[in-house]
């Protein structure tokens, strides 16, 4: 577990000296399948470095990443790789923007870090272990008052045909008064979702790579995290809640509400 742990922290940060080098200068920036979802040359140098420090000591290892897809190992362990999650923002100089690595052994989420350089900020867990920031014990929030919760939002590039739209459940929530934001970086929410910023956080159409590290971080920190049914979550899960503990049924009522 040692060796993984280093590996995981090793890569984690060297990927995110990458993006501070680069943050707020100048850099190549592409599009994928919409105007809107960017993908920058920083996002595909800190996925190399990733994926070159995974690679040197375990080659055998299988990797999922948002650049370059699936890099399938008959292999038990499984990276799930974020190279810049938040890149909007990251190619706008919004610093709320990180890096996210997870790793999986024989389907169950192991260790998991998101880190975000331009704050200076590390989250990481380990499962059965606890959450830290940079190496304190963190918990989520204690607060059961649903009416007093501060939450927080994302909105998918493309929405499925037969969902609800996000915007209805979003403005559901703002008639009840609550304060909720929109921060851009999936990882990010789920991480202040653990450490008691935030109260709850809910999102539809989130890959692997968006949720994995987080879902863990949450998980250690005392929350709970699952689809908008309330059923049992995973990272191919594509709907996303994750509160306190102590608000998500009410969260799930306003969710589900027709």
């Amino acid at each position: 577990m040692a060796d993984l742990k280093e590996v995981l922290l090793n890569a984690t940060l060297e990927a995110g000296k990458i993006i501070l080098h680069y943050f707020d200068g100048v850099f190549k920036i592409d599009h994928k399948d919409g105007v809107n979802n960017l993908v920058t040359e920083v996002d595909k140098l800190a996925e190399k470095k990733i994926i070159e420090i995974i690679r040197s000591s375990f080659p055998a290892h299988t990797i999922i990443s948002e650049e370059v897809g699936e890099m399938i190992k008959p292999s038990d362990y499984q990276w799930i790789i974020d190279p810049i999650d938040g890149t909007v923002n990251f190619a706008h100089a919004i610093p709320i923007c990180c890096v996210s690595i997870g790793l999986i052994f024989n389907g169950e989420l192991l260790l998991g870090a998101v880190y975000n350089p331009m704050m200076n900020e590390l989250f990481f867990a380990e499962k059965g272990m606890g959450a830290t920031l940079n190496g304190m014990p963190i918990k989520v929030s204690s607060k059961s008052d649903f009416k007093t919760a501060f939450l927080v939002t994302g909105f998918p590039y493309n929405w499925p045909d037969g969902a609800e739209h996000p915007i209805k459940v979003f403005e559901r929530l703002v008639l009840e008064g609550l304060p909720v934001r929109r921060l851009g970086s999936a990882a990010i929410d789920l991480c202040w979702v653990a450490c008691g910023r935030f109260d709850g956080f809910w999102e539809y159409n989130l890959q692997p790579w968006d949720v994995a590290a987080g879902y863990l971080i949450v998980q250690e920190a005392g929350g709970r995290i699952s689809d908008f049914d309330g059923a049992a979550y995973d990272v191919f899960t594509k709907e996303t809640l994750a509160t306190n503990g102590l608000i998500h049924e009410a969260m799930l009522g306003v969710i589900k509400k027709k």
